[in-house]
């Protein structure tokens, strides 16, 4: 084995393991703090979850995964393909440790507690976006578009009541969510889109969106502007940390030491980061996608929270309207199964008006890296030098640049905000 040594003289030298939107955000705010910044990425820049997502910037969406209402859809329910949130029946020991730990988490106290942790979180993750956008040096050449506003659509009033319980509980403890309810004619006359399935909504202020592969190609682009290294097509197979240095090992024998190591791989996290203190599991819930050309594409996102369903222009008319949806409890590694992609198809098609769903393009699958508590893993492990950034289940494009940005303050300057005290990977 061949062991290279990366420092420089006075500067800190530090590998980032993963080339989504964490990594790069953490390696971004890593060379603003003046660290010489290596990323290694198995196949492409936004190769996993980071491309095909919804792209939304919504804190008033970015809310605990585990809550009551996924049990009370009962265990039935969950086994149907057709379902928006899907476990395979399956005998999977580690599946169903991660279930029975999920499940427990999944009541009113546990979300509530929860939801403190995603209320400070969202009082800055849209301004860590315009820090990434705002730099004069190596900023990130991709818009970042107001939705203005994103519309929520329902078939029914008694369908809009779950939604508006959940705001009426973040703006009772301490969050803010700013709302109105929309009857049918307002409904369709803000979105013509829309078809007959939809009988009302709510118009949500102060959110945001991006086409996630495109923003995150720009931001590596702008950690190479600023001198940073990122290697793809290299698999990472460990991270030893024995000989004082942190080092990483690479499945063709090379190896590179560095000052600090940040494990940012996504759903594969687990696989890296057990040996170093992390034991919490970490599980993919997949989400699936595809683009669609309407008639008239919306300009804004419009979520489907019966259906699960996501939907966000990707920039011009012919860019189309990517649908998104779907949490599928799988290996990260298993193929698509165009059984979640006719599911998403059949519930979304009612909702629409003027859009071909058999003309359907880029069918996508990505693995999100879910926890048992729904809170990431964020910070220093047990071996000195070796952090983790990841376990944003739904949530790694809204909270990704703050988790960076967090992050690179800890390594670099020792400091832990209360938001990663809550995201500590040794809990």
């Amino acid at each position: 084995m061949i062991t290279r040594t990366l420092r420089y003289m006075g500067t800190q030298r530090i590998v980032v393991v993963g080339g989504g939107i964490v990594g790069l955000a953490t390696a971004w705010h890593l060379q603003r703090g003046g660290a010489e910044v290596s990323v290694v990425e198995r196949r492409e820049v936004a190769a996993g979850s980071s491309w095909g997502n919804a792209g939304w910037l919504a804190p008033a969406l970015t809310l605990p995964l585990p809550e009551p209402a996924i049990l009370a859809t009962g265990i039935r329910a969950l086994l149907s393909p057709k379902s928006p949130v899907y476990v395979p029946p399956r005998l999977d020991p580690k599946l169903l440790g991660f279930l029975v730990g999920f499940a427990r988490h999944c009541t009113d106290r546990k979300w509530r507690q929860a939801l403190q942790v995603f209320i400070a979180a969202n009082a800055s993750a849209l301004t860590a976006y315009d820090e990434l956008s705002d730099a004069v040096e190596a900023g990130v050449e991709e818009p970042i578009k107001a939705a203005s506003p994103m519309l929520a659509a329902f078939a029914s009033e008694a369908d809009r009541e779950g939604l508006l319980a959940e705001f009426r509980r973040v703006n009772t403890d301490g969050g803010r969510t700013d709302y109105a309810l929309l009857d049918d004619a307002a409904v369709h006359e803000l979105e013509p889109a829309l078809g007959p399935g939809v009988r009302c909504g709510v118009q949500i202020e102060g959110q945001r969106f991006i086409n996630p592969g495109r923003f995150v190609h720009a931001l590596a682009d702008a950690v190479k502007t600023a001198g940073g290294e990122i290697v793809t097509g290299r698999v990472v197979t460990g991270v030893d940390g024995d000989g004082g240095r942190p080092r990483v090992d690479f499945a063709d024998g090379d190896a590179i030491e560095a000052d600090h190591v940040v494990l940012a791989n996504g759903a594969w996290l687990g696989r890296l980061a057990r040996k170093h203190g992390v034991r919490r599991l970490v599980q993919a819930g997949r989400g699936y996608s595809f683009t669609v050309q309407p008639d008239s594409t919306p300009r804004n996102p419009i979520y489907f929270p019966t259906q699960r369903i996501a939907c966000t222009p990707l920039g011009g008319p012919e860019d189309g309207l990517r649908v998104a949806g779907m949490m599928e409890f799988r290996d990260p590694d298993d193929p698509l199964d165009p059984r979640r992609v006719d599911a998403i198809t059949e519930a979304a098609r009612p909702m629409f008006t003027g859009v071909d769903f058999a003309a359907r393009r880029d069918e996508w699958v990505g693995s999100r890296p879910c926890t048992t508590d729904g809170l990431p893993l964020v910070g220093r492990t047990r071996t000195p030098g070796v952090h983790v950034a990841g376990g944003h289940g739904m949530w790694g494009v809204a909270l990704g640049p703050l988790t960076g940005r967090l992050l690179a303050r800890q390594i670099l300057h020792g400091e832990t905000d209360p938001v990663l005290r809550s995201f500590d990977p040794l809990r």
